[in-house]
């Protein structure tokens, strides 16, 4: 947090003379740590060098949250978030992939959602009204009425090519976008899920045409990290450390122009 005039606020955030408050949205990233993957990996301490505004939520060791995440915890994670969300978030590993629900409930104006994923995490919930990481995009069905469609691209059964045509329909509208590196190929990710065989080219091939300004973009979010505390080897980490840094550099270059 920056310490300007006595007031905490996020690092995206700069004061402009006269102007009082400027909020650095376009460029911000906010970064979830649960597992200790980004550290581990190097990813943060790179981000910390960037020119990006950046914002860290230090959540390890907070209960209910593995897979699935309690009333309390989502409620503690949500009591932590900020007032004003940056359009890129770095969610930790898919076991935290519902924090896509908890954030994309805050849209206050309709919005589609497209879900790049190699799991379509539109089950109904094991346990009754508990948010899952395999359950969020039907739990933000049912508790976002700002919600118009979805779109899922990568789990079998699924489309697995971005139309150009779907754009097209939608120019001007809406999207919030969410990526869960498990829809690529090992060779490009690495992550506690099964993976699909997608390369990172075809990923930025998606990510390029929903960022070239025909849509209005809400928010990207990323997940897909593997700890060491499950499993990661240093030649794990680097593959991700690589891809994330490519992600970020590709995203933050089109939103924030």
């Amino acid at each position: 947090m920056n310490d300007l005039g006595g007031r905490e606020v996020p690092n995206w955030v700069v004061y402009v003379g006269n102007y009082g408050y400027l909020y650095m949205m376009k460029c911000g990233v906010l970064v979830f740590n649960f597992s200790g993957a980004y550290e581990a990996g190097e990813f943060l301490p790179w981000l910390r060098k960037q020119p990006a505004g950046m914002e860290v939520l230090d959540l390890c060791g907070l209960e209910g949250t593995c897979c699935y995440c309690s009333e309390d915890a989502a409620a503690e994670i949500e009591g932590k978030l900020p007032e004003r969300l940056p359009p890129l978030r770095w969610l930790d590993s898919g076991d935290y992939h519902y924090l896509s629900c908890l954030l994309a409930r805050r849209e206050k104006e309709p919005f589609h959602l497209v879900l790049l994923d190699n799991h379509p995490d539109n089950q109904d919930p094991a346990f009754d009204g508990v948010l899952s990481c395999g359950g969020w995009v039907k739990a933000l069905r049912e508790r976002q009425p700002m919600l118009q469609e979805v779109l899922t691209i990568g789990p079998e059964g699924c489309p697995q090519v971005l139309e150009d045509a779907w754009i097209e329909e939608r120019r001007g509208e809406r999207v919030y976008l969410s990526l869960d590196k498990d829809v690529m190929d090992r060779a490009w990710a690495r992550t506690d899920w099964s993976q699909g065989n997608h390369t990172l080219e075809e990923v930025k091939g998606w990510l390029g045409r929903l960022l070239d300004g025909r849509l209005e973009v809400a928010a990207v979010d990323i997940c897909g990290e593997l700890a060491p505390a499950k499993g990661a080897t240093p030649e794990d980490l680097n593959v991700n450390l690589k891809t994330n840094r490519e992600l970020q550099e590709f995203i933050l270059k089109r939103i924030c122009r």
